[in-house]
């Protein structure tokens, strides 16, 4: 059913917003120029890895060492809008309707965090990962690490329909409301570094 829902929802979202993610594809070439998406690696259910796509919201700058700067320095205006209203989000869409990514679960973290976690903590890769999930929904960027790894397990063991479609109603509630979008002082969550034993 969730498969079913996730196939169906993505493809009339894909038809429905195509017009904009042109629109908003078009704007990126123009003030940043290519690419015009962000891909990268994460790891899906059962830690396979899978690249993931959004919309690029940061430019290539580096400074005279050759060291890129500062995240919160090459994020542009338009970057800031797309991460705003979570637009930057729309590609994933497709990664939803082939099967990589469901609307709701646990976000996909970076592949070199896999190591860091503890077995607890690695049982967020036991359902596919999400566009959203009760993390998000939870505090999202305002929560610690170890807040948001509880959230997501205490997804795994309760996951539902009506749980995903109150996942989703609440996404759509706090993007509206801009609520939780950056960490306090930094434009997305700092490194993970690890909770302490991974072999806990």
């Amino acid at each position: 059913m969730k498969r079913l829902f996730d196939l169906l929802g993505s493809s009339l979202l894909i038809v429905f917003l195509f017009p904009l993610m042109v629109i908003i594809g078009g704007l990126i070439f123009v003030r940043m120029g290519s690419p015009i998406l962000f891909k990268q690696m994460r790891p899906g259910l059962n830690e396979k890895p899978f690249f993931i796509y959004k919309f690029r919201t940061m430019i290539d700058e580096r400074d005279k060492e050759g060291n890129m700067i500062p995240e919160e320095l090459r994020i542009t205006r338009l970057g800031y809008f797309l991460r705003k209203y979570s637009l930057d989000e729309l590609p994933q869409l497709f990664n939803v309707w082939t099967g990589k990514l469901s609307f709701v679960g646990p976000r996909p973290l970076l592949m070199e965090y896999l190591p860091l976690y503890t077995k607890e903590q690695a049982r967020r890769h036991e359902v596919k990962p999400g566009i959203t999930g009760w993390a998000q929904v939870n505090g999202r960027n305002l929560l610690s690490w170890e807040e948001k790894f509880r959230l997501d397990v205490w997804y795994v063991d309760h996951q539902s329909l009506r749980l995903d479609l109150k996942i989703m109603f609440l996404t759509i509630k706090k993007v509206v409301i801009k609520e939780g979008i950056s960490a306090v002082d930094h434009s997305s969550m700092e490194d993970f570094k690890g909770s302490g034993d991974a072999s806990m």
